[in-house]
């Protein structure tokens, strides 16, 4: 019995120029559904069916494409809910978090809540499938795996970890076919209404000592810095001591 898989894409950015590309997870999880499902593989976009850059999925190998027509202002979750409840699907792979747009992460876990469905974040390799029962590995910090068994259908969020995707060609991008479905368009008001940002990068933490034993920890606690730049306080004001930790959080990178 062959497994119905859906992979969602969305439209990316280059990190440096920001011009619109695939997505760098989305086309994990297209790859990844290729593994699964081969030719019978279907791939779902919600959004504007004339952007170019869709076609770069189809340069995967992909036939043709499903998209549900709608603005760049429409909410996504309801149209994408409705069509894979009607779809029958098994398996639906997506990124963890779009490149463009809100970018929040949240589509995933509200699909899956709205289809009664489990959700595995971080999704590395799909090992069998049997009886109604998937075996999968989970991408866990530090090169970790951890084996999971998931029952379908159910939707998965594809980690870094996931296999590398296959290179685009012109050829089958050009000759992939565009499905276009028209599906009832419902504002995102919170979107609409919020202001956009780029995102900042993570204030990077302190060094942190790690030691096996108590000795060892007790001997990295005692022994004296040898960079020879510290400093020490004593009897200084309030707002000395306040100015001095002030300085080493930005020298750190915690405080811009």
């Amino acid at each position: 019995m062959s497994t119905n898989v859906i992979s969602l894409v969305s439209i990316g950015a280059h990190p440096t120029s920001g011009r619109p590309r695939r997505a760098e997870q989305d086309a994990r999880a297209v790859e990844l559904g290729l593994q699964l499902a081969g030719d019978r593989l279907q791939v779902l976009h919600a959004g504007d069916i004339a952007e170019p850059a869709l076609r770069a999925y189809l340069g995967m190998g992909l036939e043709q494409m499903h998209v549900l027509e709608q603005s760049a202002g429409a909410d996504a979750l309801p149209a994408l809910t409705d069509y894979l409840r009607d779809a029958g699907a098994q398996v639906v792979l997506t990124g963890s978090q779009a490149e463009t747009g809100e970018g929040s992460g949240m589509l995933p876990f509200l699909l899956a809540e709205n289809l009664g469905w489990p959700l595995v974040v971080g999704l590395a390799q799909v090992e069998s499938i049997d009886g109604g029962v998937a075996l999968v590995l989970q991408a866990l910090p530090r090169g970790q795996r951890r084996r999971l068994k998931v029952r379908l259908p159910f939707l998965a969020t594809v980690d870094n970890a996931a296999p590398k995707p296959r290179q685009s060609a012109y050829g089958p991008a050009r000759r992939g076919l565009l499905q276009a479905r028209q599906v009832e368009v419902l504002d995102d008001e919170l979107f609409t209404s919020a202001t956009l940002q780029p995102a900042k990068p993570r204030p990077k933490r302190l060094k942190v000592i790690k030691a096996k034993s108590g000795a060892d920890r007790m001997k990295a606690a005692t022994a004296k810095a040898s960079g020879g730049g510290g400093q020490v306080l004593k009897g200084v004001s309030a707002e000395a001591g306040a100015e001095a930790i002030l300085k080493l959080l930005i020298e750190e990178g915690v405080v811009r």
